[in-house]
């Protein structure tokens, strides 16, 4: 008798798994608008609304992957679109929004100069998905890409906050655009925050710390963006420096008594 296989119905586990799942891609759709509003606006001079459309779309690329995880969603599909997506608002759209605020004024250089904080961003990426099963979890190889859209984007947003010209900090800009550019291209290991486990007691400081930095960051979110952006940035070049200092000191002499 010949062998009767079960029909492909949208109940069928197989036909489901190939499918495309709607709640972390709802996610990564909405963090991709956000990126492409940022452009929208900045093309209109809305600079300060592009900055915080970028902001937005940090914080709903930390959730498409947690919501995947969680809800046992992810796929392949999944994780090429949020490159893509990631590379629209955290490459393509940092760039953009920094060249019409202020690199524009700085003629060839300027777009260059945005050209390598793109290409970075993209290179980045590219690294980042075909080395992820062999790195170590605990760090990023290179600053990651949200993290140096919000090193840009914060220094924009504070600047406009704080009535500063472009004209006047756009040397400043693009200084920070270039350093931006190259540190996600860079084999300097960022912390990834990966291993902290949020079940874990801690101690009651850890908590009063976690309020101040709530009541600072309400009181100038833009600053305080910033202030926590460039700490980033900066510590895995102290690390790194860290590390290399500690392989050359010499062994401590053997005490003697």
């Amino acid at each position: 008798m010949p062998e009767i296989k079960p029909r492909k119905t949208l109940f069928n586990p197989e036909l489901r798994r190939r499918g495309i799942y709607l709640l972390p891609n709802l996610f990564t759709t909405a963090a991709l608008f956000c990126g492409f509003f940022a452009i929208v606006q900045a093309m209109k001079g809305g600079f300060e609304a592009a900055a915080v459309a970028i902001f937005v779309a940090m914080v709903l690329d930390g959730l498409d992957g947690r919501v995947a995880r969680m809800t046992r969603t992810q796929s392949a599909f999944g994780a090429e679109y949020d490159s893509l997506s990631d590379m629209v608002s955290f490459g393509v759209a940092p760039a953009l929004v920094s060249y019409a605020w202020a690199l524009k004024d700085l003629g060839r250089l300027g777009w260059i100069a945005a050209f390598i904080y793109c290409a970075g961003a993209a290179l980045r990426l590219a690294r980042f998905n075909t080395t992820l099963e062999v790195i170590d979890k605990r760090y990023f190889q290179g600053l990651p890409s949200p993290a140096a859209a919000a090193l840009v984007t914060a220094f924009l947003w504070v600047m406009i906050d704080k009535d500063i010209a472009a004209a006047d900090v756009r040397w400043a800009a693009c200084i920070l655009v270039v350093f931006a550019g190259i540190s996600m291209v860079t084999n300097v290991q960022f912390y990834s925050f990966k291993d902290v486990n949020l079940r874990r007691s801690v101690p009651f400081i850890f908590v009063v710390a976690i309020a101040l930095a709530f009541a600072f960051v309400s009181y100038d979110t833009p600053l305080a963006l910033f202030g926590l952006f460039v700490a980033y940035a900066l510590s895995g070049y102290v690390l790194a420096l860290t590390r290399r200092f500690r392989r050359k000191a010499p062994p401590s002499p053997p005490s003697i008594g």
